[in-house]
């Protein structure tokens, strides 16, 4: 394909209707969706740009939309922040070189997560700064060939869970996506020492998506129980449940919770006629997820980041970088209240784009 002059225009992605259409196709997805990105704007005040590219017919071909951020952090274009993936939509190299030429411009800071082998990735002005593995699972069997499938580890955690008395309720409501943000906030905060994005995001994706009927929160709690021990926050697009956000608490792993919630998540899919459940990406840091997802995983991919080569940040974004880890820790100390830890997520997450 090659491109001329009036055969690229600039959209925006959260109504355009072409865009839309480019987010639908095979080359599309959840975290390039009109509703994805006006949930995260609005929760962020990014300000979204999307490019498409038409054929002859004035047809939407390709398409790549990022935000500009500017902040104590410095400037940069990331398409698309807090996304698990967020392919442009390319038929080749040429057509990525038309529609970022300025974006990709010497002197610009640029970032971008897309499947590894994509036409971004060829890119020489780019290099890779962080991999990740993607998997998910076809529904192309009926569901009792779905559960052989699995493995028989896998099923001897679904039965332990199922004896323990796990339940899983399944909520398409808003309640359930802030009860799932009150166990994501203390996962983060007890395990890995992070914190978690702001509540209004999941409200925001929630509401976005709800005309479609796109979020479904699947919460597991143990025997009488008012909390739940785990939970999965699924998206639905074009024909796939993708699984967003998960969330565990250590201390419930023993009644096999997240076994549950998976294998209920492919029946659930399955029963509403879908093609995929996508598990969503595991850091190469995180061999035991990685294993977990593949019992229940038909194939796998890499997620590659890129970024500009050569853009480095400058000494003072360095510091406010470290000055920002160092109130991180200090946040999610043991000590602090998880309602302080959760205010303090809705402060400072839009910092980690």
């Amino acid at each position: 394909m090659t491109l001329t002059a009036g055969e690229v225009v600039r959209v925006d992605p959260r109504r355009d209707d072409r865009w839309r259409e480019l987010a639908l196709s095979a080359s599309g997805g959840p975290f390039v969706s009109p509703p994805w990105i006006r949930a995260l704007c609005a929760t962020y005040g990014f300000t979204p740009t999307a490019r498409i590219a038409l054929d002859a017919g004035g047809e939407p071909v390709a398409g790549l939309a990022w935000v500009p951020v500017s902040d104590a952090r410095g400037r940069r274009v990331c398409s698309l922040p807090f996304s698990d993936w967020a392919d442009p939509i390319m038929p080749d190299a040429a057509t990525w070189n038309a529609l970022t030429a300025d974006v990709l411009a010497p002197g610009e800071r640029f970032s971008v997560r897309c499947s590894k082998g994509s036409v971004p990735f060829e890119d020489a002005r780019l290099e890779v700064v962080d991999e990740s593995v993607r998997q998910g699972c076809r529904l192309d069997v009926p569901v009792p060939e779905l559960y052989e499938r699995i493995g028989s580890a896998a099923r001897r955690s679904i039965t332990r869970s199922e004896r323990r008395g796990v339940r899983i309720e399944i909520d398409t409501g808003l309640d359930g996506v802030r009860r799932f943000h009150r166990l994501q906030v203390a996962l983060r905060k007890v395990k890995f020492r992070m914190l978690a994005q702001p509540v209004e995001f999941f409200e925001r994706i929630w509401e976005a998506f709800a005309p479609e009927q796109g979020v479904t929160t699947m919460l597991a709690y143990p025997p009488g129980a008012a909390e739940p021990v785990a939970g999965v926050v699924f998206l639905r697009w074009n024909g796939a449940l993708y699984a967003k956000f998960m969330a565990s608490l250590p201390g419930s792993l023993d009644d096999r919770p997240n076994d549950a919630l998976y294998w209920a998540g492919i029946r659930w899919a399955a029963q509403q006629g879908l093609r995929a459940v996508d598990w969503g990406i595991s850091g190469l840091d995180q061999p035991g997820l990685q294993r977990f997802k593949r019992k229940y995983s038909t194939h796998e991919s890499r997620v590659v980041t890129l970024r500009s080569r050569g853009e480095e940040p400058s000494p003072a974004e360095v510091e406010v970088g470290s000055t920002l880890n160092a109130i991180t820790l200090l946040l999610t100390e043991d000590s602090v209240p998880d309602e302080v830890t959760a205010r303090a997520g809705a402060e400072l997450y839009h910092y980690f784009c």
